[in-house]
């Protein structure tokens, strides 16, 4: 974590992601003439580290920051290890350019929240995506249950590429592309740490 980590607020519990009980992925969609013989690629993203400043009497004091290794994100589906370098080749190089843009970046200082019931909350996070050089406002809702010294939250949210100023994949002159909007999806366990002073 950097140094624009939330700082735990009186009364928070801080938590962090188990990224290898976690599951974040990306489900992109085919397009064009040949659609029908592509298929829609399911991404996972396996590097990624979080932070969670939560305090279930007042969550809207909450803070949250995600942080992304954009090079972690591989292709899940069952394909051909030559079709699976390709297309990791093109999203990496191409697509994310994770030379340039090596992490992408997600952070609100505050989450807005419902209750329903004593450890269940359903929250949003208009926080700021910073992804491929661009930054934007992000709205993402969640469902979050606090389980003793574990908290999981669950949910998904769609970007568009265009938004964040990325070109979208396309072969065989533009028969077969990638549509627009991406499909996110997350379920996320965290476990309560000592907040250090």
């Amino acid at each position: 974590m950097n140094d624009s980590t939330p700082s735990a607020k009186a009364g928070s519990a801080r938590f962090v992601i188990d990224a290898k009980a976690s599951r974040f992925t990306v489900q992109a969609f085919a397009t064009g003439l040949l659609s029908a013989m592509g298929h829609n690629p399911t991404i996972a993203i396996s590097k990624f580290c979080c932070e969670v400043d939560f305090d279930p009497e007042a969550a809207e004091g909450s803070g949250f920051q995600l942080t992304v290794q954009a090079a972690s994100l591989s292709v899940q589906d069952d394909i051909s290890d030559k079709d699976r370098r390709e297309m990791e080749r093109v999203m990496k190089e191409d697509v994310l350019e994770v030379i340039r843009y090596p992490e992408i970046r997600f952070q609100a200082s505050a989450i807005s929240c419902t209750r329903l019931d004593d450890a269940l909350f359903s929250t949003t996070l208009n926080g700021q995506l910073s992804l491929h050089g661009v930054t934007r406002v992000e709205p993402i809702t969640a469902r979050v249950a606090v389980l003793g010294e574990m908290l999981r939250a669950s949910g998904n949210f769609t970007l568009k590429q265009s938004d964040y100023q990325i070109k979208l994949v396309s072969v065989a002159a533009g028969a077969l592309k990638v549509k627009d909007e991406l499909k996110f999806s997350f379920e996320m366990i965290a476990r309560r740490q000592e907040c250090r002073p």
